[in-house]
């Protein structure tokens, strides 16, 4: 596992420093040379996170806007009878805009699974893999606003059951808005399985985080994560967490790369829950 993100997170340092700059880019299109894909890759970058809000990326809600970074969470589930499931990644990754209003994830590393359960087998999750696509945006210069439409799917490649039958896909709308200080991120899907619904069952996931930007780097916020479940074990069940968390960041490191890390604590505001008191801790390298 550990091998599998050191990985991913060496690819990107890799194509940072492999990559010339926008100011290289420019001298070499101003001298008649075609930079090409790959060397123009961080000035469309620049270019299309200019036309987008600056907010953090919330912890729990999948942000509307486009990152270039690596991310790697960690969570602590814990059920009903008190045991703690570890999930170690999150089928998060390298993510990537390859371009103008497109990010991808290509292949997110299947999140690792400890049940701290002799009764349950820990193992890998499934893969997956992530495309959004930003409809319309606006920076903080005129109106602070954005909307992007997801698809994301995972395939069914866990072990020993920490996985699902079949595969799955959620398509999901994300919108924010800004007003001052403050800001709105949210999304809204369905995950829809391919087969074997009647197990897996459906789930409308409906997330808001709230954000304030606080010193510059920090980011305090309230989550609501909302889950409607039909079909499958928990059919007509409503889940509903309200998530107090921080993230702080960008932090620079060297050149593009930066820091960004935060953490959270998932509390059950409804009668029905899988779990409860749920740790979050995330770290991502924008660059």
């Amino acid at each position: 596992m550990r091998f599998c993100w050191s990985a991913f997170f060496i690819f990107a340092v890799f194509l940072l420093a492999a990559v010339p700059s926008p100011s290289q880019v420019t001298a070499s299109s101003n001298a008649g040379a075609d930079p090409g894909y790959f060397a123009s890759w961080f000035s469309r970058v620049d270019r299309t996170q200019a036309e987008q809000p600056h907010w953090a990326t919330p912890l729990a809600t999948t942000t509307p806007r486009l990152e270039e970074e690596f991310r790697s969470d960690t969570f602590w589930q814990t059920n009903n009878s008190g045991i703690t499931t570890e999930n170690h990644g999150a089928a998060k990754g390298l993510e990537l805009i390859p371009a103008e209003r497109v990010e991808v994830i290509l292949v997110a590393p299947p999140a690792y699974m400890v049940h701290n359960n002799p009764a349950v087998q820990d193992g890998f999750g499934d893969w997956g893999f992530l495309i959004k696509y930003r409809i319309l945006s606006s920076n903080e210069e005129h109106g602070k606003y954005i909307l992007t439409a997801f698809f994301q799917t995972t395939l069914p490649t866990g072990q020993y059951k920490n996985g699902a039958t079949d595969a799955i896909i959620t398509p999901t709308i994300a919108y924010g808005k800004g007003f001052g200080a403050f800001d709105l991120q949210g999304t809204l899907g369905v995950t829809l399985p391919t087969g074997n619904e009647a197990k897996i069952g459906r789930t409308y996931p409906w997330n808001n985080a709230f954000q304030y930007h606080l010193y510059r780097k920090f980011w305090p916020e309230v989550e609501v994560n909302y889950t409607h479940f039909q079909d499958g074990p928990d059919n007509g069940q409503t889940q509903v967490f309200m998530t107090p968390g921080l993230v702080i960041g960008r932090i620079h490191l060297w050149k593009r790369l930066a820091l960004t890390v935060g953490g959270g604590i998932q509390i059950a505001t409804t009668h029905f829950h899988r779990n409860n008191h749920n740790g979050i801790f995330s770290v991502r390298f924008p660059f």
